[in-house]
């Protein structure tokens, strides 16, 4: 029995709004970046990422935001165009804002951190004007990514998009991918944070993200459950509250939890998996999967990406996550838990 109904009528699968960017990735690896001298670029940016995701396991998507109107901004569009995922609800940025860059650093299999370059950021200037309610109403999903909440008039333009989805039926999904850069106060974040929660069907995050998003201190008693419960009761469907290394805890709305480990697998880098996590657990949301088999697709696909040197062009294909699965079958990733299991 399919956990989320979607209207089938739709033509799009899924309509992500945020940001799109360049990965510069080391070639020379395990080493600090400063002894880096050659990198490869990626298309970047986590609802970037996940569209790439989406689209190579063959669901529809679209895209809609702002990138640079230079050779970086072709590069994106191109990308994105050769791939069938549709870019006419892309716009140049006008003023000479520029898209942003990540350099990532691979100090080991399992440490590594980004360096990012977002002044004038282009995806920022993406307007409420720029959001066509049409396109959005033709969307089973709309996917809202926090950093594009950041600043105005991204910001807007986010809200714009979420309201028309709740107009037209059209799931939205928050993911609250956090980065500080930008953000002018942990009391703004908190604001924008928990707005588009209350409006969301499905919402992930980290415990961090959840703290910022509930302003709380880093070093707190509030239980998961307890927060997973505040945002299932303003009508989310499910809540996913990950823990790094621990695992993660989805919470769904029929009271049911699961826990999520990893699958064992040799590590390359150790940033990309919630990206390649959350396209292939939206996968099986589309196609109609149990919350736990959807799960189970979310974690093999972050293990496949971990273990490349890319993020976007690592995403892999339906049959191929299938037979990653049954590789491993013997490990034991989704599990049933009480609903006030503390990681």
């Amino acid at each position: 029995m399919a956990f989320i109904e979607f209207d089938q009528n739709k033509p799009m699968d899924i309509v992500l709004i945020g940001r799109a960017a360049i990965d510069f990735n080391p070639n020379e690896i395990h080493r600090t970046l400063d002894k880096v001298r050659t990198f490869t670029m990626y298309v970047g940016g986590s609802p970037a990422n996940i569209a790439v995701g989406v689209n190579k396991l063959g669901k529809k998507v679209g895209f809609i935001g702002a990138v640079s109107d230079d050779q970086f901004g072709d590069f994106i569009i191109n990308f994105f165009n050769d791939r069938g995922i549709d870019t006419t609800q892309i716009v140049r940025a006008k003023n000479g804002e520029k898209l942003g860059l990540t350099f990532t650093e691979i100090k080991s299999p399992t440490e590594s951190s980004i360096l990012m370059y977002r002044n004038m950021a282009a995806d920022f200037v993406i307007t409420p004007e720029d959001v066509s309610e049409e396109y959005i109403a033709q969307s089973k999903i709309l996917l809202v990514s926090g950093t594009a909440l950041a600043a105005s008039p991204s910001r807007e333009a986010c809200l714009m998009a979420i309201n028309y989805a709740k107009k037209h039926g059209t799931k939205v999904i928050f993911d609250i991918d956090y980065r500080e850069y930008n953000w002018r106060s942990k009391a703004d974040i908190a604001v924008y944070y928990s707005l588009v929660g209350r409006m969301s069907d499905v919402i992930i995050g980290s415990r961090e993200e959840f703290n910022l998003t509930e302003y709380l201190p880093e070093e707190n008693d509030v239980a998961d459950y307890e927060i997973a419960e505040k945002y299932l009761n303003y009508g989310n469907q499910i809540v996913i509250i990950k823990h790094g290394k621990k695992g993660s805890v989805a919470y769904g709305a029929d009271k049911e939890a699961f826990k999520v480990d990893s699958y064992k697998i040799k590590l390359l880098k150790s940033f990309g998996g919630g990206d390649a996590y959350a396209s292939a657990f939206i996968y099986g949301l589309l196609e109609g999967w149990s919350l736990a088999d959807s799960l189970r697709h979310g974690t093999a696909h972050a293990a496949m990406v971990v273990a490349s040197h890319s993020c976007s062009e690592a995403m892999q294909d339906a049959p191929a996550i299938d037979a990653f699965i049954q590789e491993h079958a013997a490990e034991q990733v989704i599990t049933p838990v009480e609903w006030k299991v503390v990681l």
